[in-house]
């Protein structure tokens, strides 16, 4: 391996020749992790970046989040009342729809660390976003624009229009698309702002995930106990109308702020780097193996470090060794015009085998993903059909209860970060206090309860109905508090802040340092690819269980559906997931870059 001390000395005497004369300072001011302006110049720690700019994008995530689930989380309710689809449709296209708006962002993400930049891809995706949410407002509010009401003497519903239909769903898909663009590249620009080669602002970054998280859900609070009650109690156009002005002012907000942040260029695309690796393997597939004491192994990646390539270097890893024949250097290399695709850094392939390493856990997660995307969805009609009444006159919207899992979160990552994870350090000596896995596991369980109980209340919902005669009135009102439902709420709060923030650090964590934003969009794509899972659940359970004489288990009458069911199924598949995700875990190697050194290495 290169001498630690000649590493550093080339490293240090890069960074002086590319520092500008005027903006150096004896005090070493300077960012240490390549920071830059919109520009490409040094800034100094002192002006940019750390908690102001990084408070002030927490700020623009929660204006955006109020924005988004103004919309999502009631989605649903306007799907069947006002559009007039029947419920097992409305689910099946929330989860289409929450699906793509999640999977999008792996685009955003790619756009961003390969051509645009994190900020620049922020400002197109929120004139995007703006755009979408203004045809949204639109749509709700002129009646053309959707079909009449139902005639509530004989329960006739005229259908949507095919335009009335295209015009909704194109505004509402221009909204995913301005999400994925800014979703990934927000959070990443966030933990952006603080230097990793200092070892203060180090320890602040994962302090930011925490903060990120409880800010986000300040603005889910905001959005579901409110707007929820002016979208069915004042109207549709002023409730969609409110998240368009949120979203503005995020806009304003976040060009206001320009001056004060730290910027990551983009470079190479990262995928490309990632390709060359398995390229050049293929090549070499005849050529042996190198092992770790090898000149030739190191010899690019001492010349990556003196041209002052960007991503820091990492540390070889005794896994997936197959790869580190791209590596190897042989006559015939030379030979060839494009040498990236034949002769690899031991970093970029080191890059390869992060990407590679992550994708159990990925697989692992989607489970959580799928139990994730019934919050918005079920959970809501759930409570649509119960006693909703505060005192005589005030009625809850049956969406706003999803404001306990915000309420559950703002409640417990101070607790969290200001008392769990102090105390975990002094036992555990881990500067996070658990490590990002054991976190994301913990949520995992507690998110098997949370359907647990969801079933055992399902069942006792049905009991109810059944005992009073409402099983062949869908509309009645079943006299059974909707608070019923707070624990599975409050449980999926307190998973989320286990599985979420840990999703959110750990795929930014653990990506190669180019490739952070995509590291972000493949955290959300969980969710992604879990809300069309949960669809395709949706579509094979309604065709098995509709075929006998029993109803469906997504019967339009809830009173006669089998949700209960539903639940226990997810409940069963999260916790063999969860034994496949022990096992990728319990292998899982944490990344070493050279600046860890200095630090005592993540164990599982």
């Amino acid at each position: 391996m290169p001498d630690k001390a000649h590493t550093r000395t080339a490293m240090e005497d890069h960074s002086s020749a590319c520092e500008s004369p005027l903006l150096a300072t004896p005090d070493n001011d300077l960012a240490e992790d390549g920071s830059t302006d919109l520009k490409g110049k040094p800034v100094r720690k002192s002006l940019t970046g750390g908690w102001t700019a990084s408070l002030l994008i927490i700020g623009i995530e929660i204006a955006e989040r109020l924005a988004y689930y103004g919309i999502a989380s009631n989605l649903v309710t306007y799907l069947t009342n006002i559009m007039h689809q029947t419920t097992v449709t409305a689910v099946k296209n929330v989860n289409v729809w929450a699906g793509t708006a999640s999977m999008l962002p792996l685009f955003g993400a790619f756009v961003a660390d390969s051509y645009l930049g994190r900020y620049r891809t922020i400002l197109i995706s929120s004139i995007v976003y703006l755009l979408g949410l203004s045809l949204l407002t639109l749509s709700a509010s002129l009646s053309s624009f959707r079909p009449p009401p139902c005639d509530i003497t004989s329960y006739t519903c005229l259908k949507a229009s095919g335009s009335q239909v295209g015009f909704f769903f194109f505004s509402l898909y221009l909204v995913a698309l301005g999400q994925g663009g800014h979703k990934p590249c927000l959070q990443a620009f966030g933990a952006d702002q603080f230097d990793e080669r200092d070892p203060e602002e180090r320890k602040y970054r994962s302090s930011f995930f925490n903060w990120w998280y409880f800010g986000m859900c300040s603005g889910l609070v905001v959005s579901i106990s409110v707007l929820m009650y002016i979208q069915e109690n004042v109207g549709w156009g002023l409730g969609f109308g409110i998240p368009t002005m949120a979203m503005a002012i995020a806009l304003t907000v976040f060009l206001c702020g320009t001056r004060l942040y730290r910027h990551k260029l983009p470079g190479a695309s990262p995928l490309t780097r990632i390709a060359q690796v398995f390229v050049a393997t293929i090549l070499k597939w005849n050529v042996p193996v190198p092992s770790q004491g090898e000149k030739n192994i190191y010899v690019i990646q001492e010349e990556q470090l003196l041209k002052g390539e960007k991503s820091r270097e990492l540390l070889p890893k005794n896994q997936l060794r197959f790869l580190d024949k791209a590596t190897v250097a042989v006559d015939l290399d030379y030979k060839h015009k494009d040498i990236n695709w034949r002769l690899c850094t031991v970093t970029q392939v080191e890059e390869a085998k992060l990407v590679l390493r992550l994708l159990p856990i990925w697989v692992a997660c989607l489970m959580y993903g799928v139990v994730f995307a019934q919050s918005p969805t079920f959970f809501t009609k759930q409570g649509s059909t119960m006693d909703r009444k505060i005192g005589e006159n005030f009625e809850i919207p049956a969406a706003s209860l999803q404001s306990f899992i915000s309420l559950s979160i703002l409640v417990l990552v101070p607790v969290y970060d200001r008392i769990f994870v102090p105390v975990a350090r002094s036992i555990t000596k881990n500067e996070r206090g658990i490590t990002l896995l054991q976190r994301i596991g913990i949520g995992i369980f507690i998110s098997i309860l949370s359907m647990t109980v969801a079933a055992l209340t399902e069942m006792k919902r049905l009991q109810v109905a059944k005992d009073y005669g409402f099983e062949d009135m869908p509309h009645a009102t079943i006299p059974l508090s909707i608070f019923w439902l707070l624990p599975q709420y409050i449980l999926f709060g307190i998973s989320d802040v286990f599985t979420m923030i840990g999703l959110q650090e750990y795929f930014y964590d653990q990506m190669p340092d180019t490739m952070r934003s995509v590291g972000i969009a493949l955290y959300l794509s969980v969710f992604g690819i879990g809300s069309f899972l949960s669809s395709f659940f949706i579509s094979i359970i309604e065709e098995l269980s509709s075929g006998g004489k029993e109803q469906s288990w997504f019967a339009d009458n809830l009173n006669r559906a089998h949700l209960d069911y539903f639940y226990w199924f997810l409940a069963a598949l999260s916790a063999l997931f969860l034994c496949i995700y022990v096992t990728f875990a319990s292998c899982f190697i944490y990344k070493k870059v050279e600046t860890d050194i200095f630090h005592d290495e993540e164990t599982t």
